[in-house]
C-alpha cells in the first residue's frame, strides 16, 4: 500500500489517504499516526478498503475516490514523535572523512551510530525550504526513512521486520558551514540540521517492496537519484547500505522503547550530497534551486529552496 497525507482545496485539516493509481481514497482515521498506531488490525482494514475501491469506477462518485492531481500532498507523517538519523552508507562515510583527510573511525564498523534531529521541522513534497539565515552552504542529502510500526524495546535483528510500518524518501537538509563550526566543539550537527527535514511523497508498506528484497531486513534493490534543477547529481542504490534497518532498529531500541511513528533515517547514500561531490567546497544550493530526490517504488520528493525568512 501507498499511504499519503493530503488536503483538498480549501480544506483546513489534512487527511490520511490511500493511493490507488492516479486517485486518492480518503481514510476514516484522524491522521497518519493514528493509522500507524492501529497496528495489524488497521492494516487489514486498509487492505479491505483498497480491494473494495479497486472494484469501482474511480470516476463514479460512489467510489469515494478523488483525483490525485486535485489534492495537495503533505509530509506523509507531518509530526513524527521522534527522528533519529543514522550514518549507514560506507561510501558516504568514507568520502566525508576523506574531505577532512581522515580515515573512517574503527568505531564506525562496530556499531550503527545516529543523532537526533528536529522532528518539529518537517516539510512535505513541493513545499519550499527556506534557506536558514545563518548558512551560506546549504546542502541536500538523499536518504531513506523507516517508520516504526509498533512498540518495542531491545528488539532483536531477526524480528525487526515486525516493527517496520513502511518506508519513505528523506531529504536531510544540511547547513554545512554551521555543522562544521559546531562539530569542532565535539557536539552536533545541532543547528546544522535543525531547520528542515522533508519526507514523501508517500509511505510504502513492505508489500510494495518485497519483490526487490536484497537479502537483509530493511534492505531493497532500489535505485536512488538526486537531481538539482533537472541535472542528475547523485546516483546510488539502497542495497549498498552497510548497516541494515534491522541493525539500526536493534541499536536504537537497546534499553530504550521505540513507539509507533518514530522515524529512523538511513544516512546519505554514496554520492548523495554536494559535500561529497564538491569536496566540501561548494557551490551550494541557492534560492530558486529545485532538488528532486527519486527512489524506485517510493516516488519523487521535490522541493525548491526559498529566500531566508
Amino acid at each position: 500500500m501507498r499511504l499519503i497525507t493530503f488536503s483538498e482545496p480549501d480544506a483546513e485539516v489534512p487527511l490520511p489517504g490511500l493511493l490507488i493509481g492516479e486517485h486518492v481514497l480518503p481514510l476514516p482515521y484522524a491522521d497518519m499516526l493514528a493509522i500507524i498506531q492501529g497496528g495489524d488490525r488497521t492494516l487489514e482494514h486498509l487492505r479491505y478498503l483498497q480491494d473494495t475501491a479497486a472494484n469501482h469506477d474511480p470516476e463514479d462518485p460512489v467510489s469515494g475516490l478523488v483525483r490525485l492531481n486535485l489534492v495537495v500532498l503533505h509530509a506523509p507523517l507531518p509530526r513524527p514523535p521522534s527522528l533519529r538519523d543514522f550514518y549507514a552508507f560506507e561510501e558516504h562515510v568514507a568520502k566525508a572523512h576523506a574531505n577532512r583527510n581522515k580515515p573512517v573511525p574503527e568505531e564506525w564498523y562496530s556499531i550503527p551510530v545516529f543523532y537526533f534531529s528536529n522532528a518539529n521541522a518537517v516539510f512535505g513534497p513541493e513545499q519550499p525550504i527556506p534557506r536558514p539565515t545563518y548558512t551560506q552552504a546549504l546542502d541536500y542529502e538523499l536518504e531513506i526513512a523507516c517508520i516504526i510500526g509498533k512498540t518495542g524495546k531491545n528488539i532483536p535483528e531477526d524480528t525487526a521486520e515486525e516493527y517496520i510500518f513502511g518506508f519513505t524518501i528523506f531529504n536531510d537538509w544540511s547547513a554545512r558551514d554551521a555543522q562544521k563550526q559546531e562539530m569542532r566543539v565535539g557536539l552536533g550537527p545541532a543547528k546544522g540540521k535543525d531547520f528542515a527535514s522533508s519526507f514523501g511523497p508517500w509511505i510504502a508498506t513492505l508489500d510494495e517492496l518485497q519483490d526487490r528484497f536484497a537479502g537483509r531486513t530493511g534492505v531493497y534493490d532500489l535505485e536512488m537519484v538526486a537531481r538539482v534543477n533537472g541535472e542528475v547529481r547523485s546516483r546510488g542504490n539502497w542495497r549498498d547500505i552497510h548497516y541494515s534497518f534491522a541493525q539500526m532498529i536493534a541499536r536504537a531500541s537497546a534499553d530504550v522503547t521505540l513507539y509507533p511513528g518514530e522515524i529512523l533515517g538511513s544516512g546519505t547514500v554514496g554520492s548523495g550530497c554536494l559535500l561529497e561531490l564538491t569536496g566540501g567546497e561548494g557551490p551550494w544550493l541557492q534560492p530558486g534551486d529545485e532538488v528532486a530526490l527519486t527512489v524506485e517504488r517510493l516516488g519523487i520528493l521535490r522541493n525548491t529552496i526559498a529566500e531566508p525568512k
